[in-house]
C-alpha cells in the first residue's frame, strides 16, 4: 500500500475506530449512570439477567406469603379477644352457680341469679358467633384452621388449628341450656364452669402460639426478602463512584480521539506541498 495516498487514510481509519470504540463505552457508562445498574436488560449480560429476574420473582412472591400471614394473624386475634372475653364471662359464670348452690337462698334471690346466669350464658354465645374476620371464625363449632402461605411457592404452610369455643362443645362443656335453678344444678355447674374455664385457657394457649410462630415468620420472610433484594442489587446495581471515574476519562479519551482524526484528516492535505 502506497505511503502517501488521497484514496486510503489508514490513520484517519484507525482513529475512527478508537473513536466508536470510545462512543459506544461512553453510551455504556451513561446508560448505567442513567439506570443505576449495570445489567438492565438482558442484552447487558443474558445469565446474570436472568438470575435476578428469578430471584425478583421470589422476592415478589414473598409478598403474597407476607399477607397471608397478616390476614392469619388478623383471624388469630379476633379468635383470641373474644376467646378471652368467653373466659372472663366464665369466670363470672362460676360466681353466680356458687352463690346459687348455698341452701339458704330464696326463691327470689335464686331465680335472680340464675337469670344473671343465663344472660352471661348467652352472651359467650354471641360473643363466639361474632369473632369473625374477613370470613374466618377459628372459635365458632366447626371452625376455621388457618393455613398461612410459608414459602414462595406454596409448597409450605404454617397451620394454627381452630379452637371450638361454642356452647356444648368439648372445651365450654355448659350446654346452651344450663341454668342454675336449683341446688343441685348450681352445684353441678360449679364443676362444668371450672372444668369450661381450664379448657378455655388451654385453647387460648394453643391459639396464642400459633400467633407467635405467626408473628416470627412474618420476621424472617421480612428478612429473606431484604436478602433476595440486596443479592439483586450486588448483581445488577452500578457503581455510580466507578461509573462517574470512568465517565470523566471517556470524555477526556473521547476529546483526544476527535483530534487524532482531525490529525489523520490533515495529513492527506499535506501532500499538496509536493506539488507546489
Amino acid at each position: 500500500m502506497a505511503l502517501n495516498s488521497v484514496n486510503t487514510n489508514v490513520g484517519a481509519m484507525v482513529a475512527l475506530q478508537n473513536l466508536n470504540s470510545t462512543n459506544n463505552e461512553l453510551n455504556t457508562v451513561q446508560s448505567r449512570i442513567n439506570t443505576g445498574k449495570k445489567v438492565a436488560s438482558a442484552k447487558d449480560n443474558g445469565a446474570v439477567w436472568a438470575i435476578a429476574q428469578s430471584q425478583r420473582g421470589t422476592s415478589q412472591s414473598l409478598n403474597a406469603v407476607k399477607d397471608s400471614i397478616m390476614r392469619g394473624q388478623s383471624t388469630i386475634d379476633v379468635a383470641v379477644a373474644a376467646g378471652e372475653s368467653v373466659s372472663d364471662l366464665l369466670v363470672s359464670m362460676k360466681e353466680k352457680a356458687l352463690a346459687a348452690s348455698d341452701a339458704s337462698l330464696d326463691s327470689t334471690s335464686r331465680a335472680a341469679l340464675n337469670e344473671d346466669f343465663k344472660a352471661l350464658r348467652d352472651q359467650i354465645g354471641k360473643a363466639v358467633s361474632n369473632a369473625d374476620f374477613n370470613g374466618s371464625n377459628m372459635i365458632k363449632a366447626s371452625g376455621t384452621t388457618i393455613y398461612a402461605l410459608a414459602n414462595a411457592d406454596g409448597s409450605s404452610k404454617i397451620t394454627v388449628a381452630a379452637q371450638s369455643l361454642a356452647l356444648g362443645g368439648s372445651n365450654v362443656t355448659v350446654a346452651a341450656a344450663g341454668t342454675i335453678g336449683t341446688v343441685t344444678t348450681a352445684t353441678a355447674m360449679i364443676a362444668t364452669v371450672t372444668t369450661s374455664i381450664a379448657n378455655v385457657g388451654s385453647a387460648l394457649a394453643k391459639l396464642g402460639t400459633g400467633a407467635k410462630a405467626l408473628d416470627s415468620h412474618l420476621s424472617f420472610v421480612g428478612k429473606l426478602q431484604d436478602a433476595l433484594d440486596a443479592g439483586v442489587g450486588n448483581l445488577v446495581d452500578a457503581d455510580l463512584a466507578k461509573e462517574s471515574a470512568k465517565l470523566q476519562a471517556l470524555q477526556t479519551k473521547q476529546q483526544l480521539g476527535v483530534q487524532a482524526l482531525s490529525i489523520a484528516n490533515q495529513s492527506s492535505s499535506s501532500l499538496l506541498g509536493l506539488f507546489r
